[in-house]
């Protein structure tokens, strides 16, 4: 769904600068188009661990992760920027009175990401996080869903080994898909839930802002963790 655009949005976005990465393709010169955007969030990600969430929303999960590991590398891409804003705003709140202080390990970045060549280098991440994704319902729009299995390949391809992906959804049917389509790369999931807060997994301890608001409704959220 398409956010009504929130008042004051360009001032607001540059006052939020240090935790905002540019897209590469509105870069100057080539060679920064070709930069990957966990370079630039991270000039030195080759040395850390580095986490990406697709489709961070409003930020309350990334932040709380930042918070809990200072010394892991995490970046979230929203491609609405009225959302992104609020993800922003409170990284800014969280770094200090004031705004004083900038997380170092925290950055989002404002695009729709259609393969991860663009977001880093391959074997470089050691974690992706797919919170509550639009389950785009329709049959014909299978291929755009998060969680189809080209998209699940490329993320793989992407991760260190032993890195992970984390599934949240609400939705049953994108959950039903998500399994077959792990099942179709030839993947057996490491942890899988159709009630997460009831399972013990630590997943389960950090939520998002959706995620707070379905458990306080006794929604079940469903989970599952592949390693590939």
């Amino acid at each position: 769904m398409r956010q009504r655009k929130a008042k004051n949005l360009d001032r607001r976005l540059r006052e939020c600068g240090a935790y905002l990465i540019t897209p590469h393709a509105e870069a100057e010169t080539e060679p920064e188009r070709e930069t990957k955007l966990m370079e630039v969030a991270f000039p030195d990600f080759s040395m850390r661990r580095n986490y990406l969430e697709i489709g961070c929303g409003r930020g309350d999960f990334l932040l709380q992760k930042a918070l809990a590991d200072p010394e892991g590398s995490f970046l979230g891409i929203e491609g609405q920027e009225t959302v992104v804003l609020r993800a922003l705003e409170k990284a800014v709140l969280a770094g200090g009175p004031e705004g004083t202080g900038i997380l170092k390990n925290l950055r989002f970045a404002c695009v729709f990401v259609q393969s991860m060549e663009t977001v880093c280098p391959p074997k470089s991440l050691d974690g992706i996080y797919l919170n509550f994704s639009d389950p785009w319902p329709k049959a014909r729009h299978a291929k755009r869903r998060l969680t189809y299995r080209g998209r699940l390949l490329d993320y793989a391809d992407a991760l260190r080994p032993g890195g992970f992906i984390e599934i949240k959804t609400d939705n049953t049917g994108l959950f039903d898909f998500t399994l077959e389509e792990i099942e179709a790369c030839g993947w057996t999931p490491a942890m899988i839930s159709r009630d997460l807060h009831e399972s013990g997994y630590a997943a389960a301890q950090t939520m998002t802002e959706y995620e707070k608001k379905f458990r306080a409704a006794g929604v079940p959220v469903c989970y599952v963790r592949v390693e590939p």
